[in-house]
């Protein structure tokens, strides 16, 4: 804003690049700069020409293949990958050190609040190692089990890992799946024990577990404390001689895969990009191989770990590409992107990631329909493992279908929709996808398919259409001590799972291998695993695809009437619990009427349980003063004759409210 003319105005400008670049720092005024005078334009002119100089863009030509390192850190939910991510960040010179610094890469509201990474994100970090000057690309990931997808396609841009294990927790669920991941992948691994300033912590214990569990010699551990800083410099020195450099070439044709992507709403889409053969620069014309389209490329740049732009960035390094990409369905995960006219055989990209968890979505209020579903687009584009399905319903409108990874998943992206766009919805009751094999050719032709999967209950078929029902079964890892096992091997068994191994890590812990039905796990389990181990226990699970089992589709009948949004599969031996549950509910939930309304679980024809919401009731008698006993009886019988034609033409609207209350996740059960 030009405050004042002239030199005035170059000072402001001055002024301002000053104290963006140093923000909450006190700093003395210098002489002349507040006063005006030669002094103030000196002084305003050289932060103005420093600033510009900070900006000035790297030269990424001077990190040699042999001098690049891609590294993720991978780890359980909470034993510091993201404050290890800080430690490094401070170490290279990325960040200053202050104590402010504590998950500078968790840059959504909701990952600062809850205290945990939903997003894998990137930094490029310089380090000047035995005189030679090194490029290291840090990718700090999720633990938690329903952001594995962001773990899976952050290891396809690296050569190695930093397998973050806390000293006093040990071995848990996800430090075993995230292991294998990259084992798969053919990673090299470095073990770090963390937390070694902790109390109660046994690092020795710990890194007999990994030894067994993982067959990695004891002396490949590095123990550090990422909170105190404590050893840490080891860890990059172990990046650097035991992460191979990437293998790719240079003097090759582009081939650059896309393994994430955010949305910027003033410049489009942001990839980000690991180069395997060729260069990338400004104003370079570009081809997605998945959707054919050609684009320009606008800048290019590392995250350091805010953009920086750069001239250039080479096969083997990691960075962003922004291309005047506009739409959500153009930054394609796992797209390969090269030259136009250097068409290239495209990278193998990932598997698409499987929902586990579908819930209906609904705005509040339908005006709002238009802006819920444009937030709905940005954010899955800044998510990709959301599946979305358009879907109506009768009592709340139009509204959407969504696929999660998981139930946190779930509660994070709604939580994202309150917080980034101002979004208000209505979630329903998560269910999960369930298939069925038809038995007639006339239904196979007609549905293309014979296998066909159900996201929605009320779309269930009648069991005369179909041969068998197959619901989704996962493979779950629980590591707890060993006083917990006989609990949870109970809770297990309540929830028709079927036990496939055990294994005692050391004398405290033991690790179980259990088969359970995915619509048993998804809403309260892991609640109730933790409630049961007093918070010791872990929980991971990975897909293990479908099985046979009796389902039934419960419908629930107010008078008579069945309520869609209400249907709900269950298995055939947990439908009377369920469905008695589901009455309990409404009849807390709904408002009293002139007449009598009976809540009814039915499958079919059969009713299963049923619960009665009471009349408002006048009394006729009060004007009777003794009498004959014929005189009340007339009038009682008028009152019921009154209340059964009511309930014949009376409509019972569910209020939104009372909806909202039936559908929402039960934590009560």
């Amino acid at each position: 804003m030009r405050i004042l003319a002239g030199r005035g105005w170059w000072r402001g400008r001055a002024l301002a690049a000053w104290f963006t670049w140093a923000p909450g720092r006190a700093l003395p005024w210098p002489p002349g700069a507040r006063t005006g005078g030669a002094a103030g334009d000196s002084w305003a002119l050289d932060r103005l020409c420093s600033s510009a100089a900070r900006k000035e863009k790297v030269d990424m030509s001077r990190f040699p293949v042999e001098n690049i390192r891609n590294f993720s850190i991978i780890a359980h939910v909470d034993h510091g990958k993201s404050t290890l991510a800080d430690r490094l960040l401070e170490l290279t010179g990325t960040i200053d050190k202050t104590k402010n610094n504590k998950q500078v890469l968790d840059k959504l509201q909701v990952e600062r609040e809850r205290g945990i990474t939903v997003k894998a994100q990137t930094a490029s970090l310089f380090y000047n190692c035995e005189g030679k000057q090194y490029l290291l690309n840090l990718i700090d990931t999720p633990g938690h089990v329903d952001f594995s997808y962001e773990v899976s396609r952050s290891l396809s841009a690296c050569q190695g890992v930093l397998l973050v294990v806390d000293a006093n927790e040990g071995i848990q669920a996800q430090t075993v799946a995230n292991f294998f991941l990259a084992f798969e992948a053919q990673l090299s691994v470095i073990p770090v024990i963390n937390k070694i300033d902790l109390k109660n912590a046994d690092p020795e214990r710990v890194v007999k577990q990994i030894e067994k569990v993982f067959d990695i010699p004891s002396d490949e551990c590095i123990k550090i404390s990422a909170k105190l800083g404590t050893n840490v410099e080891s860890v990059l020195q172990a990046v650097i001689e035991r992460i191979p450099p990437p293998k790719v070439h240079r003097n090759s044709p582009l081939r650059a895969l896309v393994f994430d992507s955010t949305f910027d709403q003033y410049r489009g889409v942001i990839a980000n990009v690991a180069l395997f053969d060729g260069v990338v620069s400004k104003g370079d014309k570009i081809v997605s191989a998945h959707t054919q389209k050609t684009y320009e490329v606008n800048e290019v740049g590392v995250l350091n770990p805010n953009e920086q732009p750069t001239h250039k960035l080479y096969a083997g390094q990691v960075g962003y590409l922004i291309a005047g990409m506009k739409d959500v369905t153009e930054a394609q995960i796992g797209d390969t992107l090269y030259l136009h006219k250097q068409p290239v055989e495209p990278l193998p990209g990932f598997k698409s990631a499987k929902p586990m968890v579908f819930a209906g979505m609904y705005p509040v209020d339908q005006s709002e329909y238009n802006n819920l579903k444009s937030a709905i687009d940005k954010l899955t584009l800044n998510d990709s493992s959301v599946t979305v399905h358009r879907d109506s319903s009768l009592a709340l409108g139009a509204g959407w279908r969504l696929g999660f990874l998981g139930l946190l998943h779930m509660e994070v992206f709604n939580q994202r929709l309150e917080q980034e766009y101002n979004a208000s919805v209505i979630l329903t009751t998560p269910t999960v996808p369930y298939k069925a094999v038809l038995s007639s050719a006339k239904l196979i032709k007609e549905y293309r398919e014979k296998e066909i999967t159900i996201i929605n209950p009320a779309q269930f078929p009648d069991k005369s259409k179909v041969t068998e029902y197959l619901e989704p079964v996962v493979l779950g890892t629980i590591i707890t001590p060993v006083e917990f096992t006989g609990k949870i091997m109970m809770l297990c068994q309540a929830r028709r799972a079927v036990q496939k191994n055990m294994v005692f890590i050391d004398q405290n812990r033991v690790m179980l291998k259990y088969l359970l039905p995915l619509n048993e796990i998804v809403v309260d389990f892991y609640d109730s695993l933790k409630s049961l181990s007093s918070g010791y226990a872990s929980f991971d699970y990975e897909d293990a695809g479908y099985q046979t089992a009796e389902l039934v589709k419960m419908d629930i009948l107010l008078n008579g009437n069945i309520v869609e949004e209400l249907v709900t599969i269950v298995h055939k031996d947990k439908a009377q619990t369920v469905g008695k549950a589901i009455c309990e509910r409404l009849k807390d939930s709904l408002p009293r009427q002139l007449f009598e309304i009976a809540i009814q679980a039915a499958i079919g024809s059969k009713i299963i349980a049923r619960e009665t919401v009471k009349a408002y009731r006048k009394n006729v008698l009060a004007k009777c003063y003794g009498g004959d006993i014929t005189r009340k009886m007339k009038l009682l019988k008028r009152q019921a004759e009154g209340k059964k034609k009511l309930r014949k033409i009376g409509n019972i609207e569910v209020p939104k409210d009372a909806f909202i209350k039936v559908l929402k996740t039960q934590t009560d059960k």
